[in-house]
């Protein structure tokens, strides 16, 4: 075999394999970023729980405390934003609640639905909660 044709196969296939990761490099977002706005969007759901619920004992099962016993939560980047859904409760008496909140890309919270007998009267005149039995 000739050298000459054998380093020009060489150096094209190796250009087009550095070409090709050069290209998912910048066209994809990296994982770990993606990861970490993931983790932040997770952690204002809570906080915004927290706060809308006026509970500070809340025990809650999302991405980020998974407990596959009850369920599973996930995070979704959407349209303007992130959704995120798990389940919470206020004490070991109490049944595990569903959820599900949307936030704008600053993490502020667009809308909430969570399925929860207790907390329809309370949560009645916040247009942007929607409770269910």
């Amino acid at each position: 075999m000739n050298h000459r044709v054998g380093s020009v196969v060489f150096g094209l296939a190796v250009g087009i394999i550095a070409a090709t990761f050069a290209y998912r490099w910048a066209s994809q977002p990296i994982p770990q970023f993606e990861r970490a706005y993931e983790e932040d969007a997770v952690k204002a759901a809570r906080l915004w729980l927290h706060e809308t619920l006026s509970e500070r004992s809340l025990e809650i099962i999302d991405v980020l405390n998974k407990d596959r016993v009850v369920g599973k939560g996930y995070v979704y980047r959407v349209d303007g934003g992130w959704e995120v859904s798990g389940f919470y409760r206020r004490d070991n008496k109490d049944l595990w609640h569903p959820f599900l909140i949307r936030l704008d890309e600053a993490y502020a919270m667009q809308f909430l639905r969570i399925s929860d007998a207790a907390m329809i009267d309370a949560l009645a005149d916040n247009e942007n909660i929607e409770v269910l039995p």
